[in-house]
């Protein structure tokens, strides 16, 4: 079972109910409960959880380069991509690594074979263990451009049949939708304000659109207005919770105990999300 916590923007507390509801899940039962971050142009889950890192691991895409000797200028490589990863300058082919998505396709249409692939770093994934949690997180290198392929290899490690929370991007763009397919569950996060709303519709377009079952929790309810619980009313969108906008959450999110002041203080919150992603039974059933 997998349940992606996601949000159409930043700064709706994304990470902090992810991890929030990881621990909680790992705390209430006995299995192993696993933590995907894979916001990995800015990962932060581990500043919360604290885990000791224990294995680390480079992560390569292949990307052409090419055999100027063998190359007649024909143009082909430039033709087929779509990406301008690889572009014709006065008859030579020059190669962007950053644009490149390592289809592969230059090189399968070259009719000299001219093109072969090289490996290129893109970042690491790395795990760590907190009793019987267990994080995976990515972390893109710096100016690396294109993330969902170190999602990927983040998501690989999805033990299938366990229980799995997984951090993704915000946004509604592709590391976002690379984070969430195949899910079981997408909770959106969000906040009572115009660009919660507006980033919200975005976010459960984009589940409709895929055709993954989800649920919205209010962060900061009593921020702004009621129009982000009127739109949900509106289109039988469950508001699985709320966390209120309160200045003793900020206080304890500010000395880094955010996690543990809401599993002492909002456990209906997360036994709510629990019941509408039918988690409940896998979860209390592993006591």
């Amino acid at each position: 079972m997998i349940l992606s916590v996601a949000s159409g923007k930043g700064g709706t507390g994304k990470t902090t109910i992810a991890v929030a509801l990881a621990s909680y899940m790992s705390e209430i039962q006995e299995r192993e409960i696993h933590i995907l971050d894979c916001d990995v142009e800015e990962p932060n889950a581990n500043f919360f959880l604290k885990t000791s890192i224990s294995v680390k691991e480079n992560v390569y895409v292949p990307i052409p380069e090419v055999n100027m000797d063998r190359c007649n200028g024909c143009g082909k490589c430039d033709q087929l991509c779509e990406y301008s990863a690889i572009v014709m300058v006065k008859k030579k082919p020059m190669v962007f690594p950053d644009m490149c998505h390592s289809c592969g396709g230059c090189m399968l249409i070259c009719p000299v074979e001219a093109i072969s692939e090289v490996q290129k770093e893109i970042g690491i994934v790395e795990e760590g263990y907190i009793e019987n949690l267990r994080y995976v997180g990515g972390r893109t290198n710096i100016s690396q451009a294109i993330s969902p392929p170190l999602i990927k290899a983040v998501r690989k490690h999805v033990v299938s049949g366990d229980l799995t929370i997984i951090d993704a991007p915000p946004g509604t763009s592709c590391p976002v939708i690379e984070s969430v397919i195949g899910c079981d569950y997408v909770l959106l996060v969000t906040e009572p304000t115009p660009f919660g709303l507006n980033d919200l519709k975005l976010a459960v377009d984009m589940i409709n659109k895929i055709g993954l079952p989800g649920g919205v929790l209010i962060n900061k309810d009593g921020l702004g207005n009621d129009e982000v619980e009127n739109y949900c009313r509106e289109n039988g969108i469950s508001i699985v919770g709320r966390i209120p906008h309160d200045r003793v959450v900020a206080e304890h999110y500010a000395v880094g105990d955010i996690v543990t002041y809401l599993l002492a203080n909002y456990r209906n919150v997360f036994d709510s999300i629990l019941d509408h992603a039918d988690l409940s039974h896998l979860v209390y059933g592993g006591k």
